[in-house]
């Protein structure tokens, strides 16, 4: 099995790369985030998954252990195969479609080719738990957000509050998080609120 393929970049195409290995030229399928990053006549090295089908063998290639491990959970998901994984990758790089999942935001999901809102609750659903050990990148400020879903309660019920007020799910749920880090567990519903309103007019003015 081919995990690593290191040589230059001899063609690319909307969503493939051809690696030239020593005058062997392979063929990787690839997310438009990893394209992006590769020029022909240049040098590269891909992380690859190899799958085997009876009348294929298929490499998809990665630039990134984060994108590469994306790629396998995501297939992990009833209805996502390889090339729908890449192009929810192409769509959301690793540290979007951690915010997007634990924030149970669909609309993040549904951005890339192929993916409906059917199967990006069903992306959301199957992932949730998974991911909820995971830590999210910082956002702003520096301050980080839980990662796992926020089930029933005074946060849940903050970012449905300011969700109804027009505010976008990802983005209530990052300013929750932040300001229950700073007033500390047991804040109430109308604490979170008010301070996440001020959060969300300070980055608006930005």
């Amino acid at each position: 099995m081919i995990a690593r393929l290191r040589g230059t970049v001899d063609a690319l195409g909307e969503d493939w790369a051809v690696i030239d290995v020593g005058g062997v030229g392979y063929l990787v399928a690839c997310s438009g985030r990893t394209l992006g990053r590769l020029a022909v006549g240049t040098a590269a090295a891909l992380l690859v998954e190899t799958h085997v089908r009876e009348d294929a063998i298929l490499l998809y290639g990665f630039l990134d252990a984060a994108e590469r491990d994306w790629f396998r959970l995501l297939i992990t998901v009833q209805g996502v195969g390889a090339r729908l994984a890449l192009s929810i990758l192409s769509a959301a790089p690793p540290e979007q479609l951690l915010r997007a999942i634990a924030a149970g935001d669909k609309t993040g999901l549904t951005r890339a080719n192929g993916v409906g809102p059917k199967l990006a609750l069903r992306i959301l659903t199957e992932l949730k738990d998974k991911v909820a050990a995971i830590s999210l990148a910082p956002v702003a400020a520096g301050a980080p957000v839980a990662a796992a879903p926020l089930g029933d309660g005074p946060l849940e019920d903050a970012v449905s509050a300011l969700v109804n007020l027009g505010y976008r799910r990802l983005e209530a749920f990052e300013a929750v998080g932040v300001v229950a880090g700073e007033l500390g567990e047991g804040a109430a519903v109308s604490a979170l609120i008010g301070a996440a309103l001020k959060r969300l007019g300070r980055d608006l003015l930005k």
